[in-house]
């Protein structure tokens, strides 16, 4: 594994809003608030992917805000500020490829912020500021269904890929799941529309008084980002939703987290995944299943392969699978500003974020560093009773006391604190793996039945506004560790500097690049925060783990 911020100019040094890989050629598409939608090629490199121009895509008159290909790649659907949503489609000749408009979809009155595309590439559905979802018919340009429940912007929006169902997510604190219905019809052919089924908003959680308690799952429109972008995993066995808060009582700190909707029964979360100190804003899978490792029986998910998946905060992006209870690998202090959209290639050898600083990051993992690929058998509907990615909840309950759920968070949060004086300061170690057993142990320690409450106040969003990052590093498993749990060891600091997280400018990052070591150690890596890019040096430790980051169920 080894990758980092690739210093080029990518659009005027202006906000880099969104990216999406194409399908099929592995082109890497981006927007931003230059208006332009560039197209770039990607090639391995030594220490870190190189990137070339390929072409730009000239139309929007505002920022653009999501890109998305279409499932065959013929396509390419980008959404804008002024409520702009634009169809390119891909004109092959003898010696090149051009893009050229399609259709341009006129409805929404305001800001257009996420969209995707069904399965079969017919319809796609967008996600605006005025807070509406509207459900759109690609080959004829026209509105087929508008959702229109949302009080608040809506964020986030996905589709399932079993064609079952859509899901959206708004800044109103709610989570939509919109089931497919079809309408029959007197005459001609019946209209199939989305009816909504679950709104997601609140979980009890009981009071001293023993007095049920209702507390709301997500952030509120305060949460400083303009995207909650929620996904299916590719087999369509789950749902994965940003942007969500909790608090243990008695605890007064709020954690984020991604709540997992299992396909069995989403009117509820049947998991958390506790991350940073700061919000969760997107999340994106890896478009390739894996083998099982067999590393981890007793895990969460009971699927016959392995799914790979990234979430990502603020300023920091977790990798997970499904066998793993902790995260893969862990990117943090990459960019002086906020995260705004990943993305994988098709072969998921790239992966790739963007953020306001103006730049991007690219990962590149060695061929079979996340497993064996396979493929999974051909889509089609599946009744929610038949298809579950969970264990039943008797089964898969998670139980963790106030003192290990915060324990959990507060091994991440130790990543996202670390600031120091001298670039020779700056290591942070990692320690070889517990057994899993020790895990498990764990585990079957902690006490039970902990709930959900969310009323953290966080500061406003300006898309002008660039703080610096509480930290540069990278934290990765090498090739046969990447499947275990990765623990962050205690740093110690005792000539430390917090950085001013008030400025509003934007300096360049540092040349973050990581490798991943030949044998089963761990990495650390010693980056230094100076005026002008430096060169990062991968240093093995074998120091004492600190404790894990455990999931956590939700027991409405």
């Amino acid at each position: 594994m080894k990758g980092g911020t690739v210093q080029i100019n990518w659009h005027d040094s202006k906000p880099v809003l969104t990216l999406d890989f194409h399908p099929n050629s592995g082109i890497l598409a981006t927007g931003g608030a230059e208006y332009d939608i560039k197209l770039w090629l990607i090639n391995s490199g030594e220490k870190l992917p190189s990137v070339s121009y390929h072409n730009s895509l000239s139309y929007h008159s505002s920022a653009v805000n999501v890109l998305r290909f279409s499932p065959s790649g013929e396509q390419l659907a980008s959404g804008a500020d002024g409520g702009e949503l634009i169809i390119w489609k891909l004109h092959a000749t003898e010696n090149s490829q051009t893009w050229k408009v399609f259709k341009s979809l006129s409805f929404h009155r305001k800001d257009v912020l996420d969209l995707e595309w069904s399965t079969d590439g017919l319809f796609l559905i967008s996600g605006s500021v005025d807070n509406s979802c509207i459900i759109w018919d690609a080959n004829k340009g026209s509105v087929h269904q508008i959702l229109d429940s949302h009080f608040h912007y809506v964020q986030g929006v996905a589709w399932d890929p079993l064609a079952k169902y859509v899901a959206s997510l708004s800044s109103d604190r709610t989570c939509r799941i919109y089931l497919k219905k079809a309408q029959t019809k007197t005459k001609g052919t019946g209209k199939t529309n989305y009816v909504c089924q679950h709104v997601i908003s609140k979980a009890e959680n009981p009071s001293d008084d023993s007095k049920s308690v209702k507390n709301h799952l997500f952030h509120d429109e305060t949460l400083p980002s303009f995207f909650r972008r929620l996904a299916w995993s590719p087999d369509g066995s789950f749902l994965l939703v940003p942007a969500g808060s909790y608090k243990v009582p008695p605890a007064t700190e709020t954690i984020n987290t991604a709540y997992v909707f299992s396909r069995k029964d989403l009117s509820r979360p049947a998991l958390q995944l506790p991350c940073a100190n700061k919000a969760i804003v997107a999340v994106r899978f890896c478009p390739l299943t894996f083998t099982l490792r067999g590393t981890n029986p007793l895990g969460f998910f009971k699927l016959p392969h392995r799914i790979v998946f990234t979430v990502a905060t603020l300023d920091s992006l977790y990798i997970y699978d499904t066998e793993s209870v902790s995260p893969i690998a862990i990117l943090a202090g990459l960019h002086y500003a906020a995260i705004t959209d990943i993305t994988w290639s098709p072969d998921g050898h790239y992966l790739a974020f963007s953020s306001q600083d103006g730049y991007c990051t690219l990962v590149e993992f060695e061929n079979d560093e996340l497993g064996s690929p396979i493929c999974l058998p051909e889509k089609k509907v599946i009744g929610d009773e038949d298809n579950s990615s969970l264990k039943n909840p008797e089964s898969m309950l998670i139980e963790a006391t106030t003192e290990n759920s915060l324990a959990a968070t507060k091994a991440i949060n130790e990543v996202n604190k670390i600031s120091v004086k001298k670039a020779d300061d700056m290591v942070i170690d990692t320690a070889p793996n517990k057994s899993l057993d020790a895990v498990d142990n764990e585990i079957s320690e902690a006490e039970s039945n902990k709930h959900l409450e969310a009323e953290k106040e966080v500061i406003g969003d300006d898309r002008s506004k660039v703080e610096k990052p509480d930290d540069m590093v990278i934290d990765a498993a090498a090739n046969d560790s990447i499947a275990a749990n990765i623990k962050i060891s205690e740093i110690e600091r005792k000539e430390k500097k917090v950085m001013d997280d008030d400025s509003s400018t934007v300096k360049k990052p540092v040349d973050m690049v990581s490798e991943a070591s030949a044998n089963d150690d761990l990495v650390a890596v010693n980056a230094g925060k100076t005026e002008s890019p430096s060169a990062v040096t991968i240093l093995a430790v074998n120091k004492p783990a600190k404790r894990r980051i455990a999931p956590m169920a939700i027991d409405p």
